[in-house]
């Protein structure tokens, strides 16, 4: 007699559509993504073979995307490893400093010559 699911078992739900539905990840071997170096080899080489099915991944902008947002401290999401994502990161917050002060320098610029002007 085939069971009867309980209504609030998630497990039988249907759930709504996520983009790591179509990664090329999926249903592999989730260590591969989180590389722990092991007998003398650097996990940078080791996050090569995560890095390899990333390659040609339909979603791995998505996936970057989610690492960036979220913070992912470790592995190797949408292609890049912790410390690649960092300088991301880092090149990210720079140019954004860069982009505000020369605004800054702008609005003085113009207050000044409003001042002069007046």
């Amino acid at each position: 007699m085939p069971q009867i699911p309980h209504p609030n078992d998630t497990r039988t739900l249907p759930r709504p559509y996520h983009w790591s539905d179509d990664a090329a990840c999926a249903g592999a071997e989730t260590a591969a993504f989180f590389p722990v170096g092991k007998g003398g080899v650097p996990a940078s080489v080791l996050a090569g073979d995560a890095k390899e099915i990333c390659v040609h991944c339909p979603v791995r902008s998505e996936c970057l995307g989610h690492a960036l947002t979220f913070r992912e401290d470790y592995g190797v999401w949408g292609g890049l490893d912790e410390d690649e994502r960092a300088e991301l990161l880092r090149q990210a917050r720079r140019a954004a400093e860069k982009q505000r002060r020369k605004e800054r320098e702008q609005q003085q610029k113009e207050k000044a010559d409003a001042t002069t002007a007046a």
